[in-house]
């Protein structure tokens, strides 16, 4: 079995600690760890065996060059934020990203620079369909 992620969805767990990876770049376990632990409460050796699983399933990147062991991101954040926004339009809204935009915006109050975006994208968009 390949160990790269080939668009895997991670777990809910899993992307907590990608998030934090994210934000603030490659981590030991510790370093997650103590930082994950200042807002929920979770234990030492929950991160460590997530890690390593993420690890084995191509989430996360490994250098045991070094100790203790610093873990980064397999992949950028916009390319999991695909893969798993793919997967819920697929579950939850058969397939039509119409629909979940809909969904989306219906839901939660954007920003004024945020409508711009979407005003930005959609216009971008229509221009390429015609």
């Amino acid at each position: 079995m390949s160990n790269r992620s080939n668009g895997r969805k991670p777990t809910d767990s899993e992307v907590k600690i990608l998030s934090v990876i994210w934000k603030h770049g490659p981590k030991t376990v510790r370093e997650v760890y103590d930082l994950m632990s200042q807002k929920e409460t979770i234990g030492y050796t929950t991160v460590l065996k997530f890690m390593q699983i993420m690890t084995e399933k191509g989430l996360l990147n490994r250098d045991a060059s070094i100790r203790p062991q610093v873990f980064s991101a397999a992949q950028p954040q916009h390319q999991t934020q695909r893969v798993m926004l793919r997967d819920l339009v697929d579950r939850a809204f058969a397939g039509s990203a119409g629909n979940l935009a809909l969904q989306a915006l219906s839901t939660k109050r954007s920003t004024p620079k945020e409508l711009r975006e979407i005003r930005a994208l959609l216009d971008k968009l229509e221009g390429e369909s015609a």
